[in-house]
Parts: C-alpha cells; sequence; structure tokens
C-alpha cells in the first residue's frame, strides 16, 4: 500500500495527550479545536483540470472570505485534495507546489490563510490502491493527530460527494457546495446524507454566528 505524502506546512503537535504532560509549552491552547476540512479545485480555486501553471489559478468568489472568517474564529483551515494529475504524468510535485504557494499567495493579499495543505498524488489506475485518495481517510487522520483536531465537532466542505463522505465517518457535519462538476446523483445524495449550500459564504452563515 501507498502511504500518503508529508504535508506542506509546519507541522503541528504529535499528539493530544501531550497537551496534559508539559512536553510541548504551548499545546494546551491549540488542543482539540474543531477545524475545516477544505477541498481545494472547484472549491477554493476554478477547477480548470490539472493545473500546473500558478497564473491559472483563479480563487472562487466567496473563498477568501470563508477562509479569513475561519481564520477570525481560530478554526483551522485545512485544504485536503486529490490530485491524481501526478500520477498520470500530467503535472509534478514541483508544479504542485508552485501551485500550492499561490493559492497561499492570493488568499495573504485578501488577509487570509491556510493552515495545512496535504494532497494525494496517487490514482488507482497508475500507483495502486493508497490510504490517502479522498474518500479514504489517510489525510484526515494525519492531519487530526498532527494539529489535535476535535473530528466529531469539524466541518467537511467541498464540491464533490468524496470530499463530504468522510464527516459521515466522524459524525461530523459535511456540506457539499456544487460546481459546474459536481454531478446531480452527488448533490442528491448530500441532500439526503449530509447539507448542501450554494457558496462558502453560505456555509459561513451555517456554521459561525453573527
Amino acid at each position: 500500500m501507498i502511504g500518503a505524502v508529508q504535508p506542506e506546512m509546519n507541522l503541528g503537535l504529535a499528539g493530544i495527550g501531550r497537551a496534559f504532560t508539559g512536553e510541548f509549552q504551548r499545546v494546551s491552547l491549540r488542543a482539540i479545536r474543531s477545524a475545516m476540512f477544505i477541498d481545494r479545485d472547484g472549491t477554493l480555486i476554478k477547477d480548470i483540470g490539472y493545473i500546473k501553471n500558478p497564473d491559472d489559478v483563479e480563487l472562487i468568489p466567496h473563498a477568501a472570505n470563508a477562509v479569513r472568517r475561519m481564520n477570525y474564529a481560530l478554526r483551522p483551515v485545512i485544504v485536503v485534495t486529490n490530485q491524481s494529475g501526478i500520477a498520470r504524468g500530467m503535472l509534478t510535485e514541483v508544479d504542485y507546489e508552485r501551485v500550492r504557494a499561490r493559492v497561499d499567495d492570493l488568499l495573504a493579499e485578501r488577509g487570509a490563510y491556510i493552515d495545512a495543505h496535504y494532497h494525494c498524488p496517487h490514482h488507482p489506475e497508475y500507483t495502486g490502491p493508497c490510504d490517502c485518495r479522498k474518500p479514504r481517510l489517510g489525510l484526515f487522520e494525519r492531519a487530526i493527530h498532527e494539529h489535535a483536531i476535535d473530528a466529531g465537532s469539524s466541518l467537511w466542505v467541498g464540491n464533490r460527494w468524496s470530499d463530504v463522505e468522510p464527516a459521515l465517518h466522524y459524525r461530523a457535519r459535511g456540506v457539499l457546495v456544487p460546481s459546474d462538476e459536481t454531478p446531480g446523483d452527488e448533490i442528491e445524495r448530500a441532500l439526503r446524507e449530509a447539507e448542501v449550500a450554494q457558496t462558502l459564504t453560505d456555509v459561513m452563515h451555517m456554521i459561525l454566528p453573527g
């Protein structure tokens, strides 16, 4: 089985338990937090298909405002994205990193930031099975562990059912934000088993006061 790749981030805490041992001095300020796990392509940025050129990155309307509101609420925003274009040979890890940096730059220009990025570079037809391709839980488990996240009180957001489905495992809240790429049957399933919002601003109104 192919393991998950390293996250693009400053690594968080090794475990919630250390919050109470004194091994780390600042752990208690971060332990057991609720987060927003959010998809990238089609949710934060426009999905143009296997994006590799940073100049092609365009934030979706409402994306920066939603991320900034989560920042103000002190809730970590964690991007988890499938990037099968790497396995297909359509882009490289370097391409991915350049695009990731551009996303961060565009958000920073608008006063917002992502706490951590995780990506799966695999595709079962090219690299075999892995535990990190959504809706599998590998990357989410790593983020939960490394950032001391309370999964049950966290939020999963994306434009595909595979982005939202992991919320069901954690008995958490999942919200589908449909895009042009969202199949109708996935919207119907989300209406039955999760929630649907038209924009990321609507998601914020659903979960944050004020």
